[in-house]
């Protein structure tokens, strides 16, 4: 009897270990975890643009379109080797129309971006390039400026006004993702070729609303924000036939200005919609003397006068993606 019970209770644990054996080869088995890929310190950013309304590109106040409409693409690749620090190089082109009448203006630009807590700097420089530009010289028929094309205005250029500025900009975040306050400074040895320098100061401020719905688009922000720039300049070049000082030998002082912009955008995903005022404190006559702009008209003195400085409203469509939006 014993040597049964016995004999029973090995075929048991027999029959339980070998149901065990097949019960774990049914488990799913999970793989070890693989570590994660770092994230790349590289990225690409592009986007572009297209402006419209009584103007399209203002620059500092001024029209660079003959207050016709505009556009803009860029192309700008970072490099951040830690959530605190950035370099970045690009390149951006505008669609222009100016009084040596370049194909384009072609920005070119590289800088760092360090960040300290709610406070982003910018530092870096930019260079102006305007391909295929033409000197215009004295009215026409003129014995100046005889091989040159010649303005009926009798406003004069320089052949080549391409130039460079370094910059220095800083931005704090005094609310987080709500209000923003920000300081930029642009400084060129030779403002558009012309051998007076340019120093562009200016502050900024921002205010970002709550996003809402409307209709089928959602989470729509909205923002406020505005510029007031001070632009001051020395004197140019002596260069007969375009900058002639009141001092026989010597180049012209070219006028300072105040300019200012204000303006309400939208934004859904990687789209923005702005609507933007501008306008200066110069007069027509000191637009013209730093325009040169070839619709000018003379008052009543003969003194050209240009609108190109004056208010204006422009509105844009936007679009701006990196790598990171297409993944």
């Amino acid at each position: 009897m014993m040597k049964k019970i016995l004999l029973s209770v090995l075929a048991a644990a027999a029959l339980s270990a070998t149901s065990a054996a097949a019960a774990d080869l049914k488990m799913p088995v999970k793989a070890p975890a693989m570590p994660a890929e770092p994230a790349s310190p590289w990225e690409w950013a592009f986007g572009g643009a297209t402006f419209f309304g009584s103007d399209g590109y203002n620059f500092r106040g001024i029209s660079q379109s003959n207050r016709g409409p505009s556009a803009t693409v860029y192309s700008e690749t970072r490099f951040k080797p830690n959530s605190n620090f950035e370099l970045y190089f690009g390149s951006q082109y505008w669609a222009v129309t100016l009084p040596t009448n370049p194909t384009c203006e072609c920005d070119i630009y590289g800088g760092i971006r360090p960040t300290f807590g709610p406070i982003v700097f910018d530092f870096g420089a930019i260079y102006y390039w305007y391909p295929r530009e033409r000197q215009h010289l004295g009215f026409p028929g003129a014995a100046v400026g005889a091989n040159e094309p010649q303005y009926f205005n009798g406003n004069t250029t320089l052949g080549d006004t391409d130039f460079w500025e370094v910059y220095g900009k800083f931005t704090w975040e005094v609310i987080k993702e709500r209000f923003w306050l920000g300081f930029n400074e642009y400084y060129s040895p030779s403002w558009l070729h012309t051998g007076a320098y340019g120093n562009y100061l200016s502050g900024t401020a921002k205010f970002a609303g709550p996003t809402f719905s409307l209709m089928f688009w959602r989470d729509v922000g909205w923002y406020l924000s505005g510029e007031v720039g001070y632009y001051s300049f020395g004197t140019t070049n002596f260069v007969p036939g375009v900058f002639v000082g009141p001092v026989a030998g010597t180049g012209l002082k070219l006028p300072n200005y105040t300019t200012w912009n204000v303006g309400l955008g939208f934004t859904w995903k990687v789209f923005t919609a702005d609507f933007r005022y501008y306008d200066t404190n110069l007069s027509r006559t000191n637009c013209n003397i730093l325009t040169g702009d070839p619709t000018a008209t003379p008052n009543a003195a003969g003194v050209l006068q240009s609108r190109w400085c004056g208010s204006a409203f422009v509105g844009a469509l936007k679009f701006d993606l990196t790598l990171a939006n297409l993944k």
